[in-house]
């Protein structure tokens, strides 16, 4: 089976090349503004957008202008690929899976990707890579890229330039390996599986909260755009990227381990975004414990829940196993021992007590025990054509090989 896989490194670009690199990146998004422009006073006019091959068309002729000349010294494949970013970003918006298209502000995302990789060389063994307009530029080589280089990306992240090598490559097909189990997403246990073990939570935006907010502090006090003022952006930003590093580091290292001891991994179906919603409300209607409230989103958006879950589905399939998402209704309510749902069943956030049974156990061990039967359940109806599938997987669409696959490894015995 084909993998495509992404090898990020930084990159230690002499002081030429990251004048290059910023330039480049300014080049990209300015022509995805001005495209954005063009597309946005086209529908005010009545007509219709313009697809890929239009919006190219209108690159050429901003590339040999006399308006914008700067844009010839950019390399061409980059510049094509924001026209290509801006259709996508306008198919997506037609197919409700976005919002709008946004035009990109100087400092946010600012990166550009080389599409050919015959333009590409990549000397590992001499820790460099050669990209047009740029020359060879060293990085650090913390592992081997696997596979055929298909493109690569330069970006701009807290100051630092990276590359990522996005590669394919031919691998053996997997075979899952353990059980199945269920996990329950909380604040004060990061996730807690249905056989009663659990992952503290890293807080690693609140471990720095302190540090950063006197960084910030410092920043305001400063002339915007002078030098104190940059040396202080560039220390809020350095702590930034410790944080999103840690976090990261943190999530890699738990849905890894998670996908390689189980077969089918049953997690709840969370809208972060609707969990993180502001309650301050408004003047007509203000809200009620905002500050309580405000505390929470930040310890729940602290956690990275969605970017766990992104996790296990590639990990999982890559292995051979599946990611089930269920609804998060009850999960937490119901009785694991005489299926009793009720509210009072759990009167603290740590102790379950069913009022009907008298059954006691963790909260949170639980609502994973609830995940992992809704897991099975929603399982077999999917591989009986019962359902449709809500959440995400790479394997869903082969109804006969899923059940085969499930009788060989006994992945819904209870």
């Amino acid at each position: 089976m084909q993998r495509l896989q992404a090898f990020k490194y930084e990159l230690m670009p002499t002081g030429e090349q990251q004048r290059d690199m910023r330039r480049f990146a300014g080049s990209c998004r300015f022509v995805y503004n001005k495209a954005l422009a063009l597309q946005k006073a086209r529908y005010e006019r009545g007509e219709k957008k313009l697809g890929y091959a239009g919006l190219c068309k209108q690159l050429t002729a901003w590339r040999n202008g006399t308006e914008t000349p700067w844009l010839a010294d950019a390399p061409t494949h980059p510049l094509q690929q924001a026209m290509k970013d801006l259709e996508r970003a306008y198919t997506h918006f037609f197919a409700k899976r976005a919002g709008f298209p946004r035009f990109k502000k100087k400092g946010q995302s600012d990166s550009f990707r080389y599409p050919d990789p015959k333009q590409i060389k990549l000397d590992q063994p001499n820790r460099r890579i050669f990209l047009p307009k740029l020359g060879w530029l060293r990085y650090r080589h913390s592992r081997d890229v696997l596979g055929a280089v298909k493109n690569v990306t330069v970006s701009l992240s807290c100051g630092k330039w990276f590359i990522s090598v996005q590669t394919e490559r031919e691998v053996e097909k997997a075979v899952p390996n353990g059980e199945a189990v269920g996990i329950d997403m909380g604040v004060t246990r990061f996730a807690t599986l249905s056989d009663g073990t659990f992952y503290a939570p890293l807080n690693s935006f609140k471990r720095q909260e302190a540090a950063l907010r006197k960084a910030q502090q410092a920043m305001s006090r400063k002339t915007k755009f002078s030098h104190n003022w940059k040396k202080a952006k560039a220390r809020v930003q350095r702590l930034h990227g410790r944080i999103g590093n840690a976090r990261r580091d943190y999530l890699h290292k738990s849905s890894t381990a998670i996908s390689q001891n189980h077969a089918m991994v049953c997690i709840e179906d969370l809208q972060v975004r609707n969990m993180s919603k502001s309650a301050a409300g408004n003047t007509e209607a203000p809200g009620k414990k905002v500050r309580a409230k405000s505390g929470l989103n930040k310890s729940i958006l602290d956690q990275g829940w969605f970017e766990f879950r992104r996790q296990l589905d590639y990990k999982l399939a890559w292995r051979g196993g599946y990611l089930i998402a269920v609804p998060p209704q009850n999960t937490s309510r119901t009785c694991p021992c005489c299926g009793h749902v009720s509210k009072d069943n759990r009167k603290t956030q740590a102790l379950f007590a069913c009022v009907e049974c008298g059954y006691e156990e963790n909260a949170d061990v639980v609502g994973a025990i609830n995940v992992l039967r809704a897991g099975h359940a929603q399982f077999a109806c999917e591989v009986s054509g019962a359902v449709m599938p809500p959440a995400a997987g790479p394997h869903r669409s082969d109804s006969s090989r899923l059940d085969a696959e499930m009788n060989a490894v006994g992945i819904l015995r209870l």
